[in-house]
């Protein structure tokens, strides 16, 4: 038996996440919920008129009531980031829209394992932690898991592998601090650059990595995207079925996804993304990785930029 899913926000993101559920085995029951009727009836009947060819599933346009008994609650809602504009400055509009959202759903889903997806992810996550009165354990934030399989797919198309055969991670803010920890990238267990020397040896010169211009990659991915098409809509819904798929899995598993920080590399009360192991009890903790002294800089300045912009908005 799949799971129930509750979706609120129909924009582009949160359509295309319904869009991707609706073929995945994840879910037999998913909500969609949106401040424009008219827009959400027209996605679920577009979407469930696709859905032929699998397994039934039940696709619904409803009401917060509606999300009653779901496993997984998505919030998506939020004003898109426009052209040439940070994430942060999206921070007071979508946090009172959040502020809105969270008393009705929570009310309506207590026990489900809540993913923030709005941005800024993390600013959202922390006011959702601090305001639902829900367990820490049952709040995930997206966080750096899309910047994460940007630079997997960097990494992968430079050195000419596999995706599933690299082990690299984006740590801190889902935004323009976020960093690469390269002390512990690598493919196979072997180290990116042993591994290029590897394949010197080999007669196969891939050109060295330039780590720079491959966190340039990650950071600036999203706004150019942005830029050419007008939404990012894609990749997110990817990351975040993702999510969901670790959720109802039997086991656990790790991922890079915006928790609260409770002293971890001295960072506290404020939410941004390490290792954590999540899985169907929801966040189980975090999986300390041994950082270099400068990388653990890097993470407290990105944690340290994510508090000025706390400070500034009313939660």
């Amino acid at each position: 038996m799949g799971s129930k899913i509750t979706i609120i926000g129909a924009g582009s993101v949160g359509a295309t996440i319904a869009y991707k559920l609706s073929y995945e085995d994840i879910a037999s029951e998913i909500v969609m919920i949106d401040i424009n009727r008219d827009k959400v009836e027209g996605e679920v009947m577009d979407i469930e008129q696709g859905t032929c060819f699998r397994n039934p599933i039940s696709i619904v346009a409803g009401d917060y009531e509606d999300a009653k008994g779901s496993d997984i609650v998505i919030i998506t809602s939020g004003i898109a980031r426009k052209p040439g504009q940070t994430r942060i400055e999206l921070a007071q509009t979508n946090v009172n829209i959040i502020k809105s959202i969270a008393p009705e759903i929570v009310k309506a889903a207590p026990d489900a394992k809540y993913i923030i997806v709005s941005n800024p992810v993390d600013i959202l996550t922390y006011v959702f932690t601090k305001i639902s009165g829900l367990p820490e354990k049952q709040i995930i934030g997206s966080g750096t898991l899309l910047d994460t399989a940007r630079l997997r797919y960097g990494l992968s198309d430079h050195f000419k592998v596999a995706q599933k055969n690299i082990h690299a991670y984006v740590f801190g803010e889902h935004g323009d601090s976020s960093f690469v920890p390269w002390s512990k990238a690598a493919i196979s267990t072997v180290n990116l650059d042993e591994y290029y020397e590897a394949m010197k040896a080999h007669g196969t010169d891939l050109g060295e990595l330039d780590k720079d211009a491959m966190e340039e990659y990650v950071h600036k991915s999203g706004g150019k995207v942005i830029a050419k098409k007008g939404a990012t809509f894609y990749a997110v819904a990817v990351s975040v079925v993702e999510i969901c798929r670790l959720v109802v899995a039997a086991s656990d598993s790790v991922a890079t996804i915006s928790t609260m920080m409770h002293g971890e590399y001295g960072i506290d009360d404020v939410c941004l993304s390490v290792l954590c192991l999540v899985g169907p009890d929801g966040v189980q903790g975090k999986i300390p990785m041994r950082l270099t002294d400068e990388e653990v800089a890097k993470l407290q300045s990105s944690a340290n930029k994510l508090k000025e912009v706390i400070a500034q908005i009313n939660i």
